[in-house]
């Protein structure tokens, strides 16, 4: 198992990466390949520094830096000695089972649907979030701003990616898909809305419960909540700010507002390309890092990418 590592992604990079890995490898028995990509004279002082030491701890020089403003597809074409480019190149030639990164979320998207492609006869990839919910477990809500727009049958196919991540990755046996809306009724909601719920009442592969309002995130009325891009970034985006909320209420320590910290999740899987690609908040800490990781080592060991690419085949 190869996973690849953007160490200069990040506004603390190359520090909370290597801090990350110490903590994953500190924290975990299993045999996984990290290959570390980033500038060595930036990122080896740090490494001798926390003592990071592996056999299973491999560097791969990267001297250039694609930085948070630069334009991502021109940035990832002028910059092939990047981390990032360099990165989705290993991912490409199977030098690498996954690849992660907490920088230019852009250059990452590009990176993912150029150089590694979407499964086939999937529109459009999408990126997906976790939703804590009050029971204690957890849901799914895509898409959280790749496609501000989109088709029903896109929304669809998210539906199906989402299910897909629900049972494999989240261990939720037939998790239900509910589409986000104003109102619970069928009928309800803008243009997209109506013509996507006949598209997924009709999908044998999901199981849909109907609408979903917004009162309905965080209890345990569906497992997979989908949306258009826009709709979900917006809903990612308040449901980030709580923790920082709680945090200036003193409430941080409460058991239920403190699952919204980022740093709990790692990172947002980009679901319907070919291999597993995890994109990192750009505050990402140690702990945010060392999620990362595992979460990439999950989606590996699921076989989450291929069973995707099964039931799209299936379909």
């Amino acid at each position: 198992m190869n996973i690849g590592i953007d160490m200069m992604g990040g506004d603390f990079a190359p520090l909370e990466a290597v801090k990350g890995i110490l903590l994953y490898l500190n924290n975990s028995s299993n045999s996984v390949n990290i290959y570390c990509i980033g500038d060595e004279n930036l990122v080896q002082p740090l490494v001798k520094e926390y003592q990071l030491s592996s056999p299973n701890l491999h560097f791969v020089h990267a001297p250039e830096i694609i930085g948070y403003h630069e334009h991502p597809t021109k940035a990832l074409k002028e910059k092939q000695k990047s981390s990032i480019a360099i990165g989705f190149h290993l991912l490409a030639s199977g030098k690498l089972d996954a690849f992660i990164s907490a920088g230019n979320t852009g250059a990452m998207l590009v990176g993912a649907m150029f150089s590694i492609k979407a499964i086939e006869g999937v529109s459009r990839p999408t990126i997906a979030t976790i939703m804590p919910k009050l029971n204690g477990q957890t849901g799914v809500l895509l898409d959280v701003g790749l496609n501000a727009d989109c088709k029903p049958e896109v929304l669809n196919q998210f539906a199906v990616l989402g299910s897909l991540y629900a049972e494999h990755i989240l261990g939720i046996q037939q998790p239900s898909v509910g589409l986000i809306n104003v109102g619970e009724e069928e009928g309800k909601g803008n243009i997209l809305a109506q013509a996507t719920y006949p598209l997924l009442k009709e999908n044998k592969q999901i199981r849909f419960i109907g609408n979903i309002e917004g009162r309905d995130f965080f209890n345990d009325k569906a497992d997979v909540m989908v949306c258009d891009g826009f709709t979900g970034n917006i809903v990612l985006k308040m449901a980030e700010s709580f923790y920082d909320i709680a945090k200036e209420r003193n409430l941080s320590n409460d058991s239920y507002l403190n699952r919204f910290h980022y740093e709990n999740y790692g990172g947002t899987p980009v679901l319907g390309v070919a291999k597993p690609v995890i994109i990192g908040h750009g505050i990402s800490n140690d702990k945010a890092f060392s999620n990362m990781i595992a979460l990439a080592e999950k989606m590996i060991s699921s076989d989450i990418c291929n069973k995707m690419a099964a039931s799209f085949k299936a379909s």
